[in-house]
């Protein structure tokens, strides 16, 4: 039994402004890569958006998982990726004021202390950031580019490796937000509905 991706015709449409998380049908490996990650991204905005400081609080069973938590993680995970281990860079400036010497998850546990327009600042910037330098890696290069992060023995990874370990990280978080969130109000499903854009932070599409 084969499976369908659907005829170029048929909705959803790749990149159309009303369906812009969708990745190319066929594009190039940069383009599949990124594809699968801002989907993910667009998603797990959407699994966060309009909550208050109770929704983006609300646990389920026995985890510590939050929504609220996993913005700033999220967030954190987003500049250290395409930061730190992209170039070596410094973590942003945002970051600067930190707990991580006492607390190994300091950006987890603190979240709970943050206002929602933070979090919601904290995700929407980093993204932003992220899409940012790692357009303009691409353009220097493609994914088989050597970045700063090495194993202990000095071996590089590459671009390629990077966006990989950030779609793996996103699967992983955007299953925990369906179930924070449908703990939360009922919402459900896999991506947004056809038009959809953030209303809380930023108000801006993710990246943008």
């Amino acid at each position: 039994m084969t499976e369908s991706v659907g005829t170029p015709h048929a909705d959803p449409v790749p990149g159309s402004d009303e369906t812009p998380w969708e990745p190319p049908l066929a594009g190039t490996e940069a383009e599949a890569l990124l594809g699968a990650l801002d989907r993910l991204r667009w998603t797990f905005r959407w699994k966060a958006d309009e909550l208050d400081t109770a929704g983006l609080g609300q646990r389920v069973g026995r985890s510590t998982l939050t929504i609220g938590r996993l913005l700033k993680h999220l967030a954190v995970a987003e500049d250290h990726a395409f930061h730190t281990k992209l170039d070596g860079s410094p973590l942003p400036a945002v970051w600067d004021a930190n707990g991580w010497d006492d607390d190994p998850d300091w950006e987890i546990t603190s979240a709970d202390q943050d206002e929602p327009e933070q979090l919601y600042a904290y995700w929407d910037d980093a993204v932003a950031r992220s899409r940012e330098r790692v357009g303009a890696a691409l353009r220097q290069g493609g994914p088989d580019q050597e970045v700063h992060a090495a194993t202990g023995t000095g071996v590089h990874a590459n671009l390629r490796r990077l966006l990989c370990d950030m779609v793996e990280e996103y699967g992983r978080h955007t299953g925990h937000a369906d179930l924070l969130r449908e703990a939360v109000d009922g919402r459900v499903g896999e991506d947004p509905p056809p038009g959809w854009r953030p209303v809380s932070g930023r108000g801006r599409p993710p990246g943008s």
